[in-house]
């Protein structure tokens, strides 16, 4: 319970119980106040105005004893819409979630033109007709949050992204020219690892979120917060040196990491290997399968280059959980097992080396979650596993 200020402590107690009440889906006013510490008419004035707000409903649950039935808060799902972009090339994916996080709508974009200002276009229209879709509800479509894979300083501002060749770009100053809606503009990574802690891992504050899909990006979390660095651009990983004078690398340096350990990187080695033009997920999927001798020598390497990366990580940050996002480790049997017994030293401590649940879809989902939690203006959001969109069909590339 938080004492001080009337107007600061009213705010502070609203957030506390709006958290609440999402993290647990349905609640009652009794259990509120003892999950909060706040005095029972203290809930019941708060709850009024939310009620009133429209912000949450009340049902009355089902029982079998004698009385009156109790009666549950629970998020009015349907009072407003978030609309999360991963903005990726060649595939957009817009996904839209009401404000209790549920996911009401999936939709895929490939893109034909990799023009900053054609896809701000793109971009602007799709948000218009999310925004008249939903007009009908109480708040309607309430904001926007967009996964950038590239590097995003503290101001929202893009650095580089390199599928797009985009360079120094104030998109969310050129969306707000054409848009009227809040617009929050994050790193893929770092929404990446902000979906793991709302969706998977609620209770570890100390995690790393490495995504080896488009390069290699990690996102950090440590304390229980983003950890983003002094300008925004900490977690670009993939450009760590393991192999001095190695491959070039599009950054100008030679020997970084993602040129050895991310999955474009290993369907680009794959293919001159077994001397392919074109390799796709289900091909390397099917080699395995087989027990392909060159695939599974391969696979040996790219796990011990992984493993390298892995260790430098693990000494800078020790975290309690790492999280590799990675649908080509998904497919090769035993991969955890071999990078745990690569990690030998007995300075790398961590608990724990999981493979994501999320796959592609973490980083639109960190995104709607993302929107949640600055609508709502609550310190932390844990939200149920959307498992029908999890088992979707995961999207290939081909490389």
């Amino acid at each position: 319970m938080v004492t001080g200020d009337g107007a600061y402590i009213k705010k502070i107690n609203r957030s506390l119980l709006l958290q609440k009440i999402i993290e647990n889906g349905m609640i009652s006013r009794a259990e509120l106040s003892k999950q909060t510490g706040l005095n029972k008419a203290t809930v019941s004035v708060q709850v009024l105005d939310l009620l009133n707000e429209k912000l949450i409903i009340e049902t009355q649950q089902e029982h079998n004893s004698i009385g009156r039935r109790p009666i549950i808060l629970s998020i009015n799902g349907k009072a407003g819409y978030i609309l999360g972009i991963d903005l990726d090339f060649p595939l957009i994916q817009f996904t839209v979630t009401n404000i209790a996080g549920k996911p009401v709508e999936v939709h895929h974009l490939h893109l034909d033109t990799d023009n900053y200002e054609k896809v701000i276009d793109i971009l602007v229209q799709h948000i218009k007709q999310y925004e008249e879709k939903y007009s009908e509800s109480v708040y309607g479509l309430i904001n926007v949050v967009i996964g950038i894979h590239g590097t995003v300083n503290n101001n929202e501002m893009i650095n580089f992204v390199p599928k797009f060749k985009w360079h120094k770009k104030k998109i969310k100053e050129d969306l707000l020219k054409q848009l009227d809606i809040d617009i929050h503009i994050d790193n893929n990574a770092n929404l990446s690892a902000f979906a793991e802690k709302v969706f998977v891992h609620h209770y570890s504050n100390n995690l790393l979120n490495i995504i080896l899909s488009s390069g290699i990006g990690a996102g950090i979390i440590m304390d229980g917060k983003l950890n983003k660095g002094y300008d925004g651009y900490a977690g670009e990983m993939g450009h760590m040196i393991i192999s001095p004078n190695g491959k070039s690398c599009s950054c100008g340096n030679h020997g970084c990491w993602e040129k050895y350990a991310s999955e474009p990187a290993a369907l680009k080695e794959l293919q001159i290997l077994l001397n392919k033009e074109q390799l796709t997920y289900s091909d390397v999927r099917q080699l395995l399968d087989k027990k392909d001798p060159v695939v599974l020598e391969y696979f040996k390497e790219f796990i011990m280059y992984l493993t390298i990366g892995i260790n430098n990580i693990i000494n800078i940050y020790n975290p309690e959980i790492i999280v590799l996002n990675s649908d080509m480790l998904k497919m090769y049997p035993n991969a955890i097992k071999e990078i745990e017994s690569n990690l030998k030293s007995s300075v790398s401590q961590y608990r724990e080396i999981v493979l994501s649940k999320l796959g592609n879809k973490s980083c639109v989902l960190g995104a709607c979650a993302m929107g949640i939690k600055r609508f709502f203006e609550i310190k932390e959001v844990y939200l149920e596993l959307p498992e029908s969109l999890i088992q979707a069909k995961q999207m290939e590339y081909i490389y």
